[in-house]
């Protein structure tokens, strides 16, 4: 639709307005004149004068009615016109949404975690038995969904607390099935009485899912008001949802039973573990290798040894804390910001060149000192032909009975010596 078409129309509309609202205007500002004039006339002309008036009046009715009309039919045409338009724009196509992943499926893609597959689905077994029981008016064994979780950093720990919420609400044991993560500092405020309420914040937005507590010992500190007060509202708040309200505490291992057994309430509400085992080199470079095909990128087989080393020499540097799944990716991280620094330095880099990860890579060239030029080359060696004088002007001498080794007797060949310094017994 041309857009002078549109503009017509539009100009229809206002002075339709116009016409509608001049008139009406008009009225109200000549009704208090004609009055006046009427009420001056003699009574012998009353009778013309109404007559005259009432005549104008229906004139002026008739026009305020055209006035209205013409506005309603620019009006009707006016929408014709954009309803036309839109018709002419494509509605853009809806994104199909990509299909919920089973949860139990997405348990059996994550690496490793043997044992805990295991034991998630024997819970997940026997809550879903006693739920179908419940539904069918048996009696249900009482069973405490709340979990610890167990052991060092990036050992899945979060990953699995979000399946097990969208396993309970799948077999129907909770309504929504979201994950709510906290520490302490999402839980503690900074004065008294706020605890509570930051606290009860959280168990808000996890009513119908999982509360997830991480380090959660971190609340049971000795002397420790706010962090008992944050416990006490997460204790009362399972008692009062436990219909649809679960709570994962999560963290080190020895801290964790420290936590749990320092409270009669944690105890009687916590009582199944689960322990995540720290992964074993083949799993790792296998977590490494997953990120590369998420984020295109690939590895040659020259390459993937040294970055099996790598992650064999950073898990034995700290072998008692070692961050498992969370250290591959920081090695990850680094590597791929190596590339692009190379690449970047690239005139024309091809797909080719950004997705492949080169020994280059693996090494951090920030802070490197960079090449000698032609002339400090020359220097450096100068300095270098000289060292020898160097070092025989610097040589220490004996004094004050010390030794050092200018006065080492020079050994002639077949000869054997023995160092001033040396011990008997010793080489």
């Amino acid at each position: 639709m041309g857009l002078d078409k549109e503009l017509e129309t539009l100009q229809k509309i206002t002075n339709s307005e116009r016409n509608l609202l001049g008139g009406l205007y008009g009225d109200f500002f000549s009704m208090p004149s004609g009055k006046a004039s009427s009420g001056n006339r003699t009574g012998q002309g009353t009778g013309a004068f109404n007559e005259q008036e009432s005549g104008a009046a229906k004139a002026q009715g008739t026009e305020q009615k055209n006035a209205v009309r013409d506005a309603h039919n620019a009006l009707r045409e006016a929408k014709a016109l954009f309803a036309a338009d839109n018709n002419l724009k494509k509605p853009e196509p809806e994104k199909p949404k990509e299909p919920e992943e089973d949860p139990m499926e997405a348990l059996d893609k994550l690496i490793g975690l043997k044992t805990i597959k295991e034991d998630v689905k024997e819970l997940t077994a026997f809550v879903k038995v006693q739920k179908a029981r419940q539904d069918q008016g048996l009696k249900s064994v009482p069973v405490s969904l709340h979990l610890v979780f167990t052991g060092n950093p990036g050992t899945g720990k979060t990953t699995v607390a979000r399946i097990i919420a969208q396993i309970y609400k799948q077999i129907g044991v909770l309504s929504k099935g979201q994950l709510v993560e906290v520490d302490r500092s999402g839980l503690v405020a900074g004065y008294v009485g706020q605890t509570a309420i930051k606290t009860q914040e959280q168990i808000t937005k996890a009513k119908g899912g999982v509360l997830f507590i991480d380090e959660a010992y971190a609340l049971a500190q000795k002397d420790d008001a706010f962090g008992q007060e944050a416990i006490d509202t997460i204790l009362k708040a399972m008692e009062d949802n436990r219909d649809d309200f679960v709570v994962i505490v999560a963290g080190y291992t020895q801290p964790m039973k420290k936590f749990i057994e320092s409270n009669p309430g944690l105890k009687s509400r916590f009582n199944k573990y689960i322990e995540f085992p720290d992964y074993d080199i083949d799993e790792l470079e296998a977590i490494f290798d997953l990120n590369c095909k998420k984020y295109d990128y690939k590895v040659d087989e020259d390459v993937k040894h040294q970055i099996r080393a790598m992650i064999t020499a950073r898990k034995m540097e700290n072998i008692e804390n070692f961050a498992n799944a969370r250290e591959v990716r920081n090695l990850f991280e680094e590597i791929i910001t190596n590339q692009a620094r190379r690449i970047s330095e690239m005139e024309n880099p091809s797909s080719e060149d950004m997705m492949t990860i080169t020994l280059e890579d693996l090494v951090d060239t920030v802070g490197k000192p960079k090449e000698p030029e032609e002339g400090e080359k020359e220097e450096q060696a100068d300095i270098q032909s000289k060292e020898p004088e160097i070092h025989e002007a610097a040589a220490p001498t004996v004094e004050d009975g010390d030794y050092a080794m200018a006065d080492t007797p020079k050994k002639d060949a077949g000869e054997e010596i023995t160092l001033p310094f040396a011990e008997k017994g010793n080489s």
